[in-house]
Protein backbone atom coordinates (compact mmCIF):
# COMPACT_ATOMS: atom_id res chain seq x y z
CA UNK A 1 0.00 0.00 0.00
CA UNK A 2 1.42 3.35 -0.94
CA UNK A 3 1.38 6.40 1.30
CA UNK A 4 -1.61 7.94 -0.49
CA UNK A 5 -3.84 4.84 -0.87
CA UNK A 6 -5.08 4.72 2.72
CA UNK A 7 -6.84 8.10 2.41
CA UNK A 8 -9.08 6.90 -0.43
CA UNK A 9 -10.40 4.04 1.66
CA UNK A 10 -11.08 6.34 4.63
CA UNK A 11 -13.74 8.15 2.58
CA UNK A 12 -15.50 4.85 1.82
CA UNK A 13 -15.47 3.55 5.40
CA UNK A 14 -16.22 6.94 6.95
CA UNK A 15 -19.84 6.12 7.80
CA UNK A 16 -18.94 3.03 9.87
CA UNK A 17 -17.07 4.23 12.98
CA UNK A 18 -16.04 0.76 14.22
CA UNK A 19 -14.51 -0.27 10.92
CA UNK A 20 -12.92 3.16 10.51
CA UNK A 21 -11.03 2.93 13.82
CA UNK A 22 -9.81 -0.59 13.07
CA UNK A 23 -8.68 0.44 9.59
CA UNK A 24 -6.80 3.47 10.93
CA UNK A 25 -5.09 1.37 13.59
CA UNK A 26 -3.72 -1.19 11.14
CA UNK A 27 -3.33 0.62 7.81
CA UNK A 28 -2.26 4.24 8.21
CA UNK A 29 1.46 4.61 7.43
CA UNK A 30 3.78 5.19 10.37
CA UNK A 31 5.88 8.29 10.77
CA UNK A 32 9.36 7.16 9.73
CA UNK A 33 12.60 8.36 11.30
CA UNK A 34 14.95 6.33 9.10
CA UNK A 35 14.86 4.08 6.06
CA UNK A 36 13.87 4.32 2.41
CA UNK A 37 10.45 5.90 3.02
CA UNK A 38 11.87 9.07 4.60
CA UNK A 39 13.56 10.26 1.41
CA UNK A 40 11.29 11.15 -1.47
CA UNK A 41 12.00 12.60 -4.87
CA UNK A 42 11.60 16.36 -4.82
CA UNK A 43 10.00 16.32 -8.26
CA UNK A 44 7.70 13.28 -8.46
CA UNK A 45 7.54 11.88 -4.91
CA UNK A 46 8.97 8.40 -5.55
CA UNK A 47 10.68 6.57 -2.69
CA UNK A 48 13.01 4.23 -4.57
CA UNK A 49 16.23 4.87 -6.50
CA UNK A 50 16.87 8.11 -4.65
CA UNK A 51 19.97 10.22 -5.44
CA UNK A 52 20.89 12.20 -2.35
CA UNK A 53 24.42 13.17 -3.40
CA UNK A 54 25.13 16.90 -3.89
CA UNK A 55 21.74 17.67 -2.30
CA UNK A 56 19.82 16.66 -5.44
CA UNK A 57 16.99 14.70 -3.73
CA UNK A 58 15.81 13.25 -7.05
CA UNK A 59 14.96 9.72 -8.15
CA UNK A 60 17.05 8.27 -10.96
CA UNK A 61 14.31 8.78 -13.57
CA UNK A 62 13.91 12.49 -12.78
CA UNK A 63 17.68 12.89 -12.65
CA UNK A 64 18.06 11.47 -16.16
CA UNK A 65 15.42 13.88 -17.49
CA UNK A 66 16.98 16.94 -15.84
CA UNK A 67 20.72 16.13 -15.76
CA UNK A 68 21.69 18.41 -18.65
CA UNK A 69 19.59 21.27 -17.32
CA UNK A 70 21.19 20.93 -13.87
CA UNK A 71 24.69 21.02 -15.35
CA UNK A 72 25.84 17.39 -15.54
CA UNK A 73 27.58 16.13 -18.67
CA UNK A 74 27.18 12.70 -20.22
CA UNK A 75 30.49 10.97 -20.83
CA UNK A 76 30.73 8.19 -23.42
Amino acid sequence: MTTSDHKKVLKQIGKKPGKLEKFKKHNTPKKRSCGIATKKCRRCGRNGAHIDKYGLDLCRQCFRENALRIGFKKYY
